[in-house]
């Protein structure tokens, strides 16, 4: 059953890649309903291979998982999930500072090249937002 729902999210997002590849090979110009048709399929389709996956049952070190995930409590588990969502923030905040920074800094080195360094510098402040939230991270899953 596990195998199953992996192949189904793996086989999904393999598909949607390569009929984009096709799709933009040629040329096709799509219109709103048939993104929102192809978006709307293939969500399902990774929701169900997810739920065929994890209601598969037992995994291969069954034993030793189950008897570590009764020790784990709730204050744990909250620190853990507050360690993903540091580094999930932290890494989309740096991927938007990226984003505006770098389009700044494409245009300011095709008008003066000379200003290379200095928008590499700024771009590394942006990116380190994103190290920020995995030290963050990090220091959180240390005191669990």
């Amino acid at each position: 059953m596990l195998m199953y729902g992996l192949i189904l999210c793996c086989g999904t997002v393999a598909a949607l890649l390569i009929a984009g590849y096709a799709m933009q090979r040629r040329g096709y110009r799509g219109s709103r309903k048939v993104y929102g048709t192809v978006l709307g399929m293939s969500s399902l389709l990774m929701l169900t291979g997810a739920v065929l996956a994890l209601l598969s049952g037992t995994s291969f070190a069954a034993e030793g998982a189950a008897a570590a995930a009764r020790e784990v409590s709730i204050g744990a588990g909250m620190g853990f999930i507050a360690a993903a969502c540091s580094t999930a923030i932290a890494c989309i905040g740096a991927g938007v500072a990226v984003a505006n920074v770098g389009a700044a800094a494409i245009g300011m080195v095709s008008e003066k090249p000379e200003m290379l360094g200095s928008s590499l510098i700024y771009l590394g402040l942006a990116e380190g937002i994103a190290i920020y939230g995995v030290i963050v991270s990090l220091l959180i899953i240390q005191r669990l």
